[in-house]
């Protein structure tokens, strides 16, 4: 009974956010999608190498298991 009180009070919420047209909520938003990309933008200027070989396994395993 709490998982459903919790979940209709998360929609109730949802639901005002998404409709508040408030200029302190819009800046709350972009705020918070340049911080997704800057961390992302880091993540992959980091990792870049790590992310190409772990890439490239999957491919190679890809390849032998369907013997292309």
């Amino acid at each position: 009974m709490k998982l459903l009180a919790w979940k209709n009070k998360l929609v109730q919420n949802f639901k005002r956010v998404i409709k508040n047209n408030d200029g302190d909520q819009i800046t709350g938003w972009l705020i918070v999608v340049l911080m997704v990309v800057v961390v992302g933008a880091f993540f992959l200027s980091t990792y870049q190498d790590t992310i190409t070989e772990i890439w490239g396994a999957i491919v190679d395993k890809i390849y032998d298991t369907f013997g292309l």
